[in-house]
């Protein structure tokens, strides 16, 4: 899981190792015993957070206005495509 500095808690990275995941997020700077990551996979993080801001630009999607699921998702898969294609 890639998060920023809030989710560089003990209790966190403890509930991620719990289930067999890791973090790549930078300790907090008043971290005891700060741990290592990984700086290039944190860097390009940025890349998914940039395509759920364009994702949110389609209002439909953002406003979630289909009341069933299946059509939400076909719209966000359409926006998707979209996006990739421009």
């Amino acid at each position: 899981m890639a998060g920023d500095k809030a989710y560089g808690s003990v209790d966190i990275r403890t509930y991620l190792q719990g289930v067999g995941a890791g973090l790549v997020s930078p300790p907090k700077r008043n971290a005891k015993d700060p741990e290592l990551y990984d700086k290039e996979f944190y860097k390009r993080r940025n890349i998914v957070e940039r395509f759920f801001c364009r994702l949110k630009d389609f209002r439909r999607v953002s406003m979630r206005f289909d009341k069933l699921l299946s059509t939400f998702e076909a719209f966000v898969a359409l926006a998707a495509f979209i996006i990739y294609a421009s």
